[in-house]
C-alpha cells in the first residue's frame, strides 16, 4: 500500500516553512485590519468584534461545511480569526478595565479549557487528526484563542499603560522572534514533541504579527511608523494573496 493510501488528506494545510510565512503575515494584517475597524473608523472594541465574530462564524461554518482543503477558504478563515483576536483581545484589556496582564491571563485560560476538552474528546491535540466536523470545532476554537492571546501578549509586552511591560514595539517583535527561533531549535536538535512546539509556535507568531502591525500604524509618539492603517492593511493583504498564488499549498494528512 503505497503512502497516498495510507493516509487521508485533511482540509488544513501541511505546516511547511510557507505556512507559517503567511501566518506571520496574516497576524500582521489582522492587527492592521482591526484596529482599521475599530480605531481609524471608529467602531469601538464591541461593534468591531462582534463584526468580525460573525464574520469569523461564517467562514468557519464554511471551512467545516467544505468536502476539501481550499487555500483561499481557509486563509480566509485564519485573516478573519486574527482580526476578531485584535478587537477581543483590545476589548478584554481596555474595555473590560483588566489591563494587558489580566486580559493574558484570562484569555490563557481559555486557550488552555479548549484545549483541554480537545484532548478529552480525542486524545489528542494534534493537527494532523482535523478529519471531523466536532475536531474541526476543536481546532477553530484552539486557533481563534490562541491568535486572541497572542495580541493580548503583544500588547502586553508592548505598551507601556494598563500594566504593560513597556518594551515597544521594535523589542517586542525581536523577543517574539528569539522565542519562535528557541521553538525552532527544539524542533531541529530536539525530541520534544511536535505537537506541542507546533501549538507554541502558533502562539508566538501571532503577538510577533500584533507587535509588527502596531509598529506599522501606531503614532511614531509611541515608537510606530503612524502608517495609514487601511493601507497598510491593503498591502499585506495583497502580499499574503500573491503567496497563497505562489508558494505550494496543499492539504496536511491525517491517519486513516
Amino acid at each position: 500500500m503505497n503512502e497516498m493510501n495510507k493516509s487521508a488528506l485533511s482540509k488544513v494545510p501541511a505546516v511547511t516553512l510557507g505556512f507559517w510565512i503567511i501566518k506571520i503575515l496574516a497576524t500582521t494584517l489582522g492587527e492592521t485590519g482591526g484596529d482599521t475597524v475599530t480605531m481609524t473608523l471608529k467602531w469601538g472594541y464591541l461593534a468591531g468584534t462582534a463584526l468580525f465574530a460573525g464574520v469569523l462564524v461564517l467562514f468557519v461554518i464554511a471551512q467545516i461545511v467544505a468536502k476539501r482543503f481550499h487555500p483561499s477558504l481557509y486563509w480566509a478563515t485564519i485573516v478573519a480569526s486574527t482580526t476578531f483576536g485584535t478587537t477581543m483581545a483590545d476589548f478584554a484589556d481596555r474595555s473590560l478595565g483588566i489591563g494587558y496582564t489580566g486580559g493574558s491571563t484570562l484569555l490563557l485560560f481559555c486557550l488552555m479549557t479548549i484545549l483541554a476538552l480537545w484532548y478529552w474528546s480525542e486524545g489528542t491535540i494534534s493537527v494532523n487528526t482535523v478529519s471531523t466536523p466536532k475536531v474541526e470545532a476543536f481546532y477553530w476554537g484552539a486557533i481563534t484563542f490562541s491568535q486572541t492571546l497572542g495580541t493580548a501578549l503583544g500588547d502586553w509586552m508592548a505598551a507601556t499603560d494598563r500594566g504593560g511591560l513597556g518594551l515597544g514595539y521594535e523589542y517586542g517583535a525581536l523577543v517574539f522572534g528569539a522565542g519562535l527561533a528557541v521553538v525552532a531549535v527544539l524542533y531541529f536538535w530536539t525530541d520534544v514533541s511536535r505537537v506541542l512546539l507546533f501549538w507554541a509556535a502558533f502562539i508566538l507568531t501571532r503577538p510577533l504579527g500584533a507587535t509588527v502591525g502596531d509598529f506599522l500604524d501606531k503614532p511614531v509618539s509611541a515608537g510606530g511608523l503612524h502608517l495609514s492603517r487601511p493601507l497598510a492593511s491593503a498591502v499585506l493583504a495583497a502580499i499574503i494573496v500573491g503567496l497563497i498564488l505562489i508558494l505550494p499549498q496543499r492539504a496536511g494528512r491525517h491517519p486513516t
